[in-house]
C-alpha cells in the first residue's frame, strides 16, 4: 500500500472540514447572531414590564402628559417667603443685630430685607403682611425713661393707637406673623425692654400671630441671662432660625416648641397675655350682645368735662365760645361776625356727634373725642339734644351775669340763641338725624352754620338747606392731606373729591375752610385753584393754624403757624390763579381772610352778609312747599360794612367794640 495514499486517507475528515470552512463559519455566525436576538428580545420585554408597572403609579393627567413628551413641574407650596427685620436703633446696636440676623436668614436660602423703622410707613404696608408669607422680624431699642429710639416713635406712636382703636379690631393683623427682640437694661427695672414688650403686645393685640417667644436682651452683664446682650440675642436667634425652618417645612408647632398634648408651655408672661387675650375676648362678646354702647364713656366724659364741655346725652355736646364771652364783654366779635354778620354773643356752639373720621393735626381737642368711620353707638332724639343744648348755653351765659364788663343789653340778648356753629368737634353730619336737627333749629329761628371734614359725600348730598356748609379742604393733595387729617377712611382722598363735587350741586352758600399750616400745605397753589374749581364755593376762608400747645397725639408746633402778613400773602397768589373770586373780608385778630366770589360783589360792593330774617322766611316757604320753594344763597344777602372789607384800617375790628389786648400771653383755646 502506498505510505502517502494511507496518509491521506487518515486526513480525509479534517480535509472535508476544511474544504467546507465557509458553511462552518457561517453557522457559528448565525448561532451568534441569535443569541444576540434572543438577548434584545428579553430585555425589551422585562423594560416594557417595568414600564407598565411604573405607570401604576403615575396619576392619569401626568400619564396623558407623558404620552405627548413632556412632564410638567408639580408647583412646590412655599410657606415662607421671605423675612422682613425691622430694626429701632439708638446707638447702632439693634441695627448690628438686624444685620446680623439677615446674614443667618441668608443661610436658609430666603429672601431677607432690613428695614429701618423710621423709613417705614404702617399706615401704609403694614397690614400687606398678612397676606405676603414673610415672616418679620422687630429688633427693637428702649431708650431713655422707656421710651422709643427716635427711629421708631413714629412706628411705636401709629401701632399704639391702632391697637386701642376699634376701627381697627382685633383681627386687623390676622395671618401676620411676627417675633420681637428687645434690646434694654435691667439697671432700669421700671421700664426694662419696654419698648419691646410693647411692640409685642400691640401687635398681638391687632391679631398678628407670635412665631417665637420674645427676647430680651439686658446691657447689665451681671444680670444678663447669657453674660451678655450679644449671648441673649445669639441664643434668641438660634431659636428664631429654628423656627423659621419649622415654619419653612409648613409646620405649625407654637411658638416655643415646649408643647405637650397640643398645649403651649410658654413663659409665664405669655400665659398672661393670654389670659389677657381672653378677657379682651370676652369683653367684646359682652359687649356685642348689648344693643348699642353710648359714644360717652365715663374715661371720656371726665376728660370733656375738665375741658369746658356740657355733655348732652350720650354723644353731643355744648362748650361756651371765647369770643361769645368777649362779645358780651363788648370786646369784639368773632370773624363769623366780620364776615357775615352773626352776633357772637348769641351764637351757640354745639354738635349732635363728639365722633369724628379724622385724627387732624392742628385739632385744638387733642384727640380726646372719639373716633369712627360710621354711626355705631346709641342715639339720642334730636328734641332732647336741642333743648338740652340751648338749656346748657343758656346756664353758662348766666354765670357772666354782674361779671365786670359784661354789657347788660347783650347779656339779655346773648340769652336768646340766634346762631348755632356745629362745628364744635367731631363730624356733625354722622348723626343719622342731622336733618331733623336742622329743621328744628330752624323752626326756632336759629341760623345754622355747619362743618364738615370732607369724609361724607352721600350724606352732604343728602342735607336738607343750611344757612351755610363749610367743607375743611386743610390740604390740595393726596399726600398732605394724609399726613395733615390723617383721615380714618381707605379711601380718603376719593371721598374728598366726591364731597366738593357734591357741594357744588348745593344752592345755598357754601363755603370752603383752608388752614394753612407753615411747612406742610402752604405751597400748594396750583392744586388748590383746581380744588376750588371743583366744588366752586361761594366764599373761601383762609385762616392760620391756631397752635393750641403740645401734645402726644400731634408735632404741631409755633414754627407751623403763620404771620398774618404770610396769610395775605398766599391769599394774593392763590386769588390770582381763581379769576373768578377776590379777596372780601379781613379779621386780623383771628389771622383770617375772606375769599368771595364775585358774583356777591353787587355795584362794586360786597355783600358777604346775611339776611337772617330773610333766611328764615325763606326756609319756612321750603318746608310749607315740601321741599319744592327752593331758593339760593343771593336771595338773603346784606350789604358788607366798610369796617369788615380787606385794606379797611379796621382790619376786621367791629369799631362798636373796644379792642382789648391781653398782657398775659396764655391761650384760651376755645372757639370756632
Amino acid at each position: 500500500m502506498d505510505p502517502s495514499l494511507d496518509t491521506w486517507d487518515f486526513s480525509s475528515p479534517l480535509m472535508s472540514l476544511w474544504m467546507n470552512r465557509f458553511y462552518v463559519y457561517l453557522g457559528f455566525a448565525f448561532g451568534i447572531s441569535l443569541w444576540i436576538c434572543f438577548q434584545i428580545v428579553i430585555r425589551k420585554q422585562l423594560f416594557i414590564f417595568k414600564d407598565k408597572n411604573s405607570q401604576k403609579s403615575v396619576p392619569k393627567a401626568t400619564g396623558d402628559l407623558m404620552t405627548n413628551g413632556y412632564i410638567p413641574l408639580q408647583k412646590k407650596e412655599v410657606f415662607v417667603s421671605g423675612v422682613k427685620i425691622f430694626y429701632g436703633s439708638q446707638t447702632g446696636t439693634a441695627k448690628g443685630f438686624a444685620t446680623s440676623l439677615a446674614e443667618a436668614v441668608t443661610s436658609l436660602d430666603l429672601p431677607v430685607a432690613v428695614i429701618n423703622l423710621k423709613e417705614y410707613d404702617p399706615d401704609d404696608h403694614l397690614v400687606e403682611e398678612v397676606t405676603s408669607k414673610n415672616v418679620c422680624a422687630f429688633v427693637v431699642a428702649t431708650y431713655t425713661e422707656g421710651r422709643p429710639p427716635e427711629s421708631a416713635e413714629w412706628f411705636c406712636k401709629w401701632l399704639e393707637e391702632a391697637s386701642s382703636d376699634f376701627r381697627f379690631g382685633k383681627t386687623y393683623l390676622k395671618g401676620m406673623r411676627y417675633a420681637v427682640f428687645g434690646l434694654g437694661n435691667s439697671a432700669y427695672a421700671s421700664h426694662f425692654n419696654k419698648v419691646g414688650k410693647n411692640v409685642d403686645k400691640w401687635l398681638w393685640m391687632l391679631g398678628a400671630h407670635r412665631v417665637a417667644t420674645r427676647g430680651e436682651g439686658d446691657c447689665d452683664v451681671a444680670k444678663s441671662k447669657h453674660g451678655s446682650i450679644e449671648a441673649d440675642f445669639r441664643a434668641w436667634k438660634t431659636k428664631f432660625l429654628a423656627r423659621l425652618q419649622t415654619l419653612q417645612k409648613g409646620e405649625k408647632k407654637p411658638c416655643d416648641g415646649n408643647c405637650k398634648r397640643g398645649q403651649c408651655e410658654s413663659s409665664a408672661r405669655e400665659k398672661e397675655q393670654q389670659e389677657e387675650k381672653s378677657s379682651l375676648v370676652r369683653n367684646t362678646v359682652k359687649n356685642e350682645a348689648s344693643e348699642r354702647r353710648a359714644m360717652i364713656t365715663p374715661a371720656l366724659r371726665e376728660a370733656l368735662t375738665k375741658q369746658g364741655y356740657q355733655l348732652i346725652g350720650s354723644h353731643s355736646g355744648v362748650k361756651l365760645c371765647r369770643w361769645t364771652k368777649s362779645m358780651l364783654r363788648g370786646r369784639g366779635g368773632c370773624y363769623k361776625h366780620t364776615f357775615y354778620g352773626i352776633e357772637s354773643h348769641r351764637c351757640m356752639e354745639t354738635t349732635p356727634s363728639l365722633a369724628c373720621a379724622n385724627k387732624c393735626v392742628f385739632c385744638w381737642r387733642h384727640h380726646t373725642n372719639p373716633v369712627g368711620t360710621e354711626w355705631r353707638w346709641k342715639m339720642d332724639q334730636p328734641e332732647m339734644i336741642l333743648k338740652e343744648a340751648i338749656e346748657n348755653h343758656q346756664n353758662m351765659i348766666k354765670q357772666f351775669k354782674g361779671v365786670p364788663g359784661v354789657k347788660e343789653e347783650r347779656f339779655e340778648e346773648g340769652m336768646m340763641v340766634k346762631h348755632c356753629a356745629l362745628s364744635l368737634v367731631g363730624e356733625p353730619i354722622m348723626y343719622p338725624e342731622i336733618n331733623r336737627f336742622l329743621k328744628l333749629l330752624h323752626e326756632c329761628k336759629i341760623s345754622s352754620f355747619l362743618v364738615t371734614n370732607a369724609q361724607f359725600p352721600v350724606e352732604i348730598r343728602n342735607l336738607k338747606p343750611v344757612t351755610q356748609l363749610y367743607v375743611s379742604v386743610d390740604a390740595s393733595t393726596k399726600d398732605s392731606l394724609k399726613k395733615i387729617d390723617r383721615p380714618l377712611f381707605k379711601d380718603f382722598w376719593q371721598r374728598f373729591l366726591d364731597s366738593l363735587k357734591a357741594l357744588a350741586a348745593k344752592q345755598q352758600r357754601t363755603v370752603y375752610r383752608l388752614t394753612l399750616v407753615k411747612a406742610w400745605n402752604v405751597d400748594e397753589l396750583q392744586a388748590y385753584a383746581e380744588l376750588v374749581s371743583l366744588g366752586n364755593p361761594d366764599f373761601i376762608e383762609v385762616k392760620g393754624v391756631t397752635y393750641c400747645g403740645e401734645s402726644s397725639a400731634s408735632s404741631l408746633t409755633m414754627a407751623n403757624v403763620p404771620w398774618h402778613e404770610e396769610v395775605i400773602h398766599f391769599v394774593r397768589d392763590l386769588v390770582d390763579l381763581i379769576p373768578d373770586y377776590e379777596i372780601a373780608c379781613e379779621h386780623e385778630h383771628s389771622n383770617c381772610l375772606l375769599i368771595a366770589h364775585k358774583r356777591f360783589k353787587i355795584d362794586s360792593e360786597w355783600w358777604t352778609w346775611i339776611d337772617y330774617n330773610r333766611f328764615q322766611e325763606l326756609m319756612q316757604e321750603y318746608e310749607d312747599s315740601g321741599g319744592s320753594a327752593t331758593f339760593s344763597s343771593k336771595d338773603y344777602v346784606a350789604k358788607t360794612p366798610h369796617w369788615a372789607l380787606f385794606g379797611a384800617c379796621e382790619r376786621g375790628f367791629d369799631p362798636k367794640d373796644t379792642r382789648y389786648q391781653r398782657k398775659n400771653k396764655s391761650k384760651d383755646i376755645s372757639g370756632c
